[in-house]
């Protein structure tokens, strides 16, 4: 007796938040590594949560529109910070005499936003190869904050989902991520070959704006703007 052969379909390959959540967490260890600012790894696990919030010692937010919605915060104890900057710094060449020592330093909460807004860029940059779809995001400026402060998006997500991925630095030294975003998923409908970039590059073009910068807000001042943005 023949058998009736029954063909297979291909399965379509799906990207989720949480993938979309990895895809962060790779640009955040892979822009650090390749700035010689740190060597950090993330947890394995990820926490869900309802609420996105800054905490001290201090932190970032970016919003982030165009192929979906959502939410980046940043926390670092001072530690971590501090850790962050003068590997980064000495790196550049900087002696470790003429760095600050203080998170609430200028100096500090610059070049941790650069840091910041390069690891966006890679990020943005990698949703542009991998998902064939463009984000835009406001420009990250560090914030000193001595307590909790509720985040939100300003704007109705059908589905929200907000995580939270733990980071250790070199030096054993913790920092938090928190996404916060509409759950969503991307379904591949052909292949494609992603657009490689030269990582270095968007590294180099991070670099020359953070010599050029002649905006430098204190870092114990809450960006006022940015929280007009989120309706505080």
């Amino acid at each position: 007796m023949n058998k009736k052969v029954v063909p297979q379909t291909k399965k379509s390959t799906i990207v989720t938040t949480d993938d979309i959540l990895v895809m962060l967490c790779k640009s955040v260890t892979g822009v650090l590594a390749n700035a010689n600012a740190n060597q950090v790894t993330y947890s394995a696990l990820v926490q869900k949560i309802t609420k996105t919030s800054l905490k001290p010692d201090i932190g970032s937010f970016v919003l982030f529109d165009g192929g979906f919605t959502g939410l980046v915060v940043i926390n670092f104890s001072s530690a971590a910070a501090i850790e962050i900057y003068q590997s980064y710094m000495s790196n550049m060449g900087i002696p470790l005499a003429e760095l600050s020592s203080h998170h609430t330093s200028d100096d500090v909460s610059n070049v941790m936003g650069e840091l910041l807004n390069q690891i966006l860029g890679d990020f943005t940059g990698m949703v542009g190869r991998e998902l064939q779809t463009s984000i835009t995001q406001n420009q990250p400026k560090m914030l000193t904050v001595n307590k909790q402060l509720l985040i939100s998006i300003d704007t109705n997500l059908d589905r929200p989902q907000a995580r939270r991925v733990t980071f250790t630095t070199q030096q054993g030294n913790i920092f938090y991520l928190e996404l916060a975003m509409d759950r969503t998923e991307f379904i591949k409908l052909h292949d494609f070959v992603p657009e490689d970039l030269d990582p270095d590059e968007i590294i180099r073009g991070a670099n020359q704006t953070l010599s050029s910068k002649t905006d430098k807000t204190t870092a114990g001042d809450v960006d006022q703007d940015l929280l007009d943005e989120l309706g505080l």
